[in-house]
């Protein structure tokens, strides 16, 4: 069955100080795929900006930017679309690529791969060491098919990793979370696409939202839905594969893809420059709803 949803998403940053100028550049309109189609999409800034400009970034995702040249207080940037998607129970059969097939045809000089190349180069998010490769190699075997590695590694994230919020920030080194086995669902993204590049492998970082079910007989409370991470793995002829660790499953009809890249700061929702003196507050209230089509 396909599924309509309406989504919004508020930011708010209350500054302590008077803020006189900013520039932002925001990465929330989610993108129309194959599974996916974005409607309806409107973004409201408050103050009104001076500038703002729409464009398409390297990686395909939408793009605004806008700045605001006078003195404000309060920025509040206001994020409602429509989202018609697409149930994937009639999944297109995942051939059975192994790992060692899939490097090999990487050492190729194929452009038709040139495009996830750039996905297993490092990132500083995504850097990797000796005992992220170690925990890799435990499912990236030789003759292992590629969906079946990368599955195996998001089970495993799953159930070694404590989802514990507050305990890490996005400047936390992978190699913290390693070692302590705690993070949030931005962490496990990382985690797993580490692992499969430090095999030489290309993985890249989805940014999205997730619809949470309340359970039975309660309302489901508004903004309470976040922010979502999850990672996906190239599998020739077939493309990319989507694989949440933080919920131990393959995205389908509840997950709302808003775009990708090599890590987060390619997808970061927003981000900016301010001119001020003072401190900041922010507080993201995101909302997932589901509508009877």
């Amino acid at each position: 069955m396909d599924m309509n949803y309406s989504i919004s998403h508020k930011t708010t940053y209350s500054y302590f100080e008077p803020v006189s100028q900013c520039h932002n550049i925001i990465r929330l309109k989610p993108r129309s795929t194959g599974k996916q189609l974005c409607r309806n999409t409107v973004i409201r800034i408050t103050p009104e900006p001076d500038t703002i400009d729409e464009y398409e970034d390297f990686f395909g995702n939408r793009v605004l930017y806008f700045s605001i040249d006078r003195e404000h207080r309060q920025l509040v940037v206001q994020m409602n679309t429509e989202i018609d998607k697409q149930d994937d129970a009639a999944i297109q059969p995942i051939p059975a690529f192994t790992v060692n097939d899939l490097l090999e045809l990487l050492e190729q000089k194929n452009p038709l791969h040139n495009e996830v190349r750039q996905y297993i180069l490092d990132t500083p998010m995504t850097r990797w060491n000796e005992d992220i490769q170690k925990y890799a190699l435990q499912s990236f075997r030789p003759e292992t098919p590629l969906k079946d590695a990368a599955t195996d590694l998001m089970r495993r994230i799953h159930a070694d990793f404590e989802f514990r919020p507050g305990f890490t920030t996005i400047s936390t080194p992978l190699s913290t979370v390693m070692q302590q086995r705690k993070g949030v669902c931005q962490d496990f993204a990382h985690l797993a696409i580490a692992c499969v590049r430090s095999i030489g492998l290309p993985a890249r970082y989805v940014s999205g939202y997730i619809e949470t079910i309340s359970p039975q007989g309660q309302e489901k409370l508004m903004g309470t839905d976040a922010s979502h991470a999850w990672f996906s793995v190239y599998i020739p002829s077939f493309g990319w594969l989507d694989l949440d660790p933080t919920n131990n499953l393959l995205p389908s009809i509840q997950h709302i893809t808003i775009g990708w890249g090599r890590d987060y700061t390619d997808i970061a929702p927003l981000r900016g420059i301010i001119v001020s003196s003072g401190l900041h507050e922010l507080s993201v209230a995101v909302d997932v709803r589901r509508n009877d089509i």
